[in-house]
């Protein structure tokens, strides 16, 4: 063993060591300097620093995203045709709007607004979420109300205030146009097309989106020296001091579960119960589903109401340890539970240069 493998072996196992009785006491490691990071992040994920984890988080490694599918004969032409259907505007009510408008290409799958305009100019409480790893997901909408791909096309098509499209109509439509009744009369045989084939054109194109190639992908492939110093000491704040690995972890950087961070507004102008009005249940209230992180650099603005303009807003958000929300008289719901925060997130007490670290880390997604 040569010393500089060995200094690595020592250092880690020491860190490592740190940080669990750091968790145990509830005060965090000091940062290593930048030189000591990059021989700490040299291997694997799975061989990194422990991240700081605390009750009730379910965790999984950070890593490269599944690759995007080979598609050939049948399943490219269906994706092909999934993509045309995307940006087909004559799927909503008016004509004007396509599942593109919402998430455009050119604006990392999102919109780059606070929220979508829908049918006559009507805007939505929530913002577009971008659809690289949409497929990779396993409910969708940010309170989980969609099961399935097709699901989640359906309700936005047929949403009143989003593409305000009409199932009939849209059937109507699509069976009198040549092209399309050639082109799924090559993959699914003569007959009258159905709503439900659309939809499935369209999430066989979704599921065949990943996000750009990153620099966090360079990383992971390359090693550490791929990132400046602030990103690399970001990356280890993300996994450590800044606990935000307990919700967004694994390749999407999303646990794919629901929290309430404070953002209900409870009583105020922005109210927004969350999955509360799906699900029904107390412990519901206030809660959305974690973001992917990936493109995050890419996609604001950000949260489920679209009111954070950038990424050091966020981290600002966390650091403060999310919001004690207050119960006011003039609620949506006068029945529904007030809202709890989660467990999940705590006060964090960055400094400012560890705040601008993080951001640095999470541009390179």
């Amino acid at each position: 063993m040569n010393s500089r493998h060995g200094k690595w072996i020592r250092l880690a196992s020491l860190l490592g060591a740190g940080l669990l009785l750091a968790g145990a006491a509830g005060e965090p490691e000091p940062v290593p300097p930048a030189s000591e990071l990059r021989m700490l992040y040299a291997g694997k994920p799975q061989d990194w620093p422990r991240p700081t984890l605390h009750d009730g988080a379910v965790f999984e490694e950070f890593g490269p995203l599944p690759a995007r599918p080979t598609l050939e004969g049948r399943d490219a032409q269906m994706a092909q045709l999934g993509e045309e259907l995307f940006n087909e505007r004559r799927l909503s009510g008016s004509g004007q709007f396509a599942c593109a408008s919402c998430h455009n290409r050119e604006l990392g799958m999102g919109d780059g607004l606070r929220t979508a305009f829908g049918h006559d100019r009507q805007r939505g409480s929530r913002n577009s979420q971008q659809i690289f790893t949409a497929g990779l997901m396993h409910e969708w909408f940010w309170d989980g109300r969609a099961a399935t791909l097709e699901d989640q096309a359906i309700a936005a098509m047929t949403n009143p205030i989003e593409m305000a499209g009409e199932p009939a109509r849209i059937e109507e439509w699509i069976n009198s146009d040549d092209h399309y009744r050639e082109k799924f009369a090559a993959l699914q045989g003569e007959g009258r097309i159905t709503l439900q084939q659309i939809v499935g054109a369209i999430a066989a194109f979704q599921k065949s989106l990943r996000p750009p190639r990153s620099k966090w992908d360079r990383m992971l492939e390359d090693g550490p020296q791929v990132f400046t110093d602030e990103e690399l000491t970001g990356l280890h704040l993300f996994r450590t001091k800044a606990g935000c690995a307990n919700c967004h972890n694994g390749p999407l950087f999303s646990d794919q579960r629901y929290h309430n961070i404070g953002l209900t507004y409870y009583g105020r102008k922005y109210e927004d119960l969350g999955r509360y009005l799906l699900t029904g249940k107390a412990e519901d209230v206030g809660r959305f589903r974690t973001p992917s992180l990936r493109a995050a650099g890419r996609t604001g603005p950000y949260m489920h109401n679209g009111l954070f303009p950038s990424l050091l807003g966020i981290v600002n958000l966390y650091n403060a340890g999310g919001v004690t929300e207050k119960r006011e008289a003039s609620l949506a719901d006068p029945a529904a539970p007030r809202p709890a925060l989660d467990p999940l997130v705590k006060e964090l007490n960055l400094t400012a240069e560890e705040r601008r670290a993080l951001v640095a880390f999470l541009e390179t997604l």
